[in-house]
């Protein structure tokens, strides 16, 4: 076993108060397409809980990246989780009275989306405050690891287990837990506020509304971020495209029973959590841009795999081996972000980032759910085959990647040494 360096206290508080927003979100994620299923078996307006998700990323990202870079950054985190609680607690009034129908569970979604744009954007923003660059990967993997962990292999399975006993059971416990979540968010140390880097930045004096383009002219400036920008989006929409209606796919053709819904995600969480233990390695190892080259190439064929082969093994072995891809690449390229953009625009380049990637997404699940009209393994054909010959046309690309150590955003305010020694 090796000897390394501790991340340091303030990452502690960090990823604790993370886990317990994670937990909130594993439950809602498992939730909310059995909720659907249970209103209808519409493959496109079970798409539609997908888009909704992830609609708020087109409108509101920016807003949020402004208001993340404009205010203590663990206010930001609070307020999220507050609005998160209030939510959950109305879906278990309307769950509990009988008077859910689609449209509302629409409205609820699209709602916890808007503000998970903004602690999704002021989570990341913190990292890089309190952790120095050579850090990145494996603070990142740490984090991501975590919610694979609470989100699919703790809540899935719970989540799926009590929907079906009562479904009020497992929307109460996210209410709960995304309050404890507000509690930890206002005990994490001053440096997780962002302000180490106010004295470099005149944002204060500028009016809010005159910030909505800094993200997007930082990005499109830098080469290598706007050509890793448009690919990444692009890859986004087949993902999307090809798991719209993954959960009609197993629970119809598939046959997969409801209960083992949540049991059934277990496979990719393995996949997520392996990847999350070795994307730091792999990095340093190959390099960051091999590494995130071959994930990307993995991460197709195995989309393309569960299509092409309907059976619940096959689709079980290429969820696990594409969740293992998507896990490093989100590392990795969340790692070499937080290098190249300075702290003090981290809120708006990673909304505005978000509004492409994350905003095109709906798109991708509408069009995935009109190919499950005609048949639920279509999407994974489709959108593997398309995400494979994108990652083969950009492999050079993104094999000239750097490492996130050697890139110099001109910060000169590092955050402070770690301490004390973990063994990995």
């Amino acid at each position: 076993m090796v000897s390394r360096r501790g991340l340091g206290g303030a990452f502690s508080n960090l990823f604790t108060a993370n886990l317990a927003s994670s937990l909130g979100d594993g439950i809602a994620r498992t939730a909310a397409p059995l909720l659907a299923a249970r209103l209808t078996h519409d493959p496109v307006l079970i798409a539609g809980v997908a888009a909704l998700a992830l609609l708020p990323w087109l409108l509101f990202a920016i807003p949020s990246g402004i208001l993340i870079d404009r205010i203590d950054r663990r206010r930001a985190l609070a307020l999220a989780n507050t609005v998160r609680t209030v939510l959950a607690v109305a879906l278990a009034v309307l769950a509990g009275t009988g008077t859910l129908t689609i449209w509302w569970l629409y409205l609820v979604i699209f709602v916890y989306g808007t503000f998970e744009t903004l602690y999704d954007g002021a989570i990341r923003a913190v990292v890089p405050s309190i952790v120095g660059r050579a850090d990145l990967a494996r603070a990142n993997s740490r984090i991501e690891a975590g919610e694979l962990v609470v989100q699919n292999l703790l809540s899935g399975p719970f989540t799926s287990a009590l929907f079906a006993i009562s479904v009020l059971i497992p929307l109460g416990t996210n209410a709960l837990v995304f309050a404890v979540a507000v509690v930890l968010a206002f005990l994490l140390p001053k440096a997780a506020s962002g302000r180490q880097f106010a004295a470099t930045r005149d944002e204060p004096t500028v009016a809010w509304y005159r910030q909505f383009v800094d993200g997007f002219r930082f990005i499109v400036a830098n080469r290598m971020l706007r050509t890793l920008w448009f690919f990444s989006t692009f890859v986004g929409i087949c993902v999307s495209a090809a798991t719209a209606s993954f959960v009609l796919y197993l629970l119809g053709p598939l046959g997969l029973p409801e209960a083992l819904y949540g049991v059934f995600l277990l496979t990719g969480a393995a996949g997520g959590v392996l990847g999350a233990a070795l994307a730091s390695r792999l990095g340093s190892w190959l390099g960051a841009g091999l590494a995130m080259a071959i994930a990307t190439l993995l991460d197709a064929l195995a989309l393309l795999f569960a299509g092409v082969v309907p059976v619940l093994w096959a689709v079980g072995l290429g969820f696990f081996v594409s969740t293992f891809a998507v896990t490093v690449w989100n590392i990795l390229v969340m790692s070499l972000r937080q290098s190249i953009i300075p702290g003090r625009l981290l809120g708006r380049v990673h909304g505005t980032w978000r509004t492409l990637l994350w905003g095109s997404m709906p798109v991708g699940s509408i069009i995935g759910g009109l190919i499950g009209r005609v048949d639920l393994a279509l999407p994974f054909t489709i959108g593997g085959a398309a995400s494979a010959l994108a990652a083969v046309v950009f492999f050079r690309f993104l094999m000239s990647l750097p490492n996130p150590e050697n890139v110099d955003n001109g910060d000169r305010i590092e955050p402070a040494p770690t301490e004390g020694l973990l063994l990995d």
